[in-house]
């Protein structure tokens, strides 16, 4: 589901052909159940190993995603999840600059974007 606000940049995005994605985060209070759903929200493939390490070889190495120009993850709800684990938030966030950084040094287009509302 997308927000008012979002739904142009969204809209104009998928028009130039990138794949979006939308991670509600909403609820998540561990580290858990921010795996459980980021595997169901981006589709991850069977061997993802619901740790960090596997989500960011998931990001890094999108070979097991459809073929796409590049890829927006709009990440919401994202502040209960921040609140309840701070420590795990942070390594999430990192996990998250370091697949856009390293996307951007390939070409391959993945950018990562915190909405600020409740919804994405």
């Amino acid at each position: 589901m997308t927000s008012e606000p979002m739904q142009p940049v969204l809209e104009a995005v998928r028009a130039a052909g990138m794949a979006t994605v939308s991670l509600d985060l909403s609820g998540v209070s561990d580290k858990a159940a921010f795996m459980d759903r980021c595997a169901r929200a981006l589709e991850l493939p069977d061997w993802f190993g619901r740790n960090w390490d596997a989500l960011a070889d998931c990001l890094t190495d999108l070979g097991w995603a459809p073929a796409a120009p590049g890829r927006l993850l709009v990440v919401s709800g994202w502040q209960e999840y921040a609140e309840a684990a701070p420590q795990e938030w942070i390594v999430a966030q990192e996990v998250f600059t370091d697949a856009v950084e390293y996307a951007r040094g390939r070409g391959t287009g993945l950018e990562i974007v915190l909405a600020l509302g409740t919804r994405a």
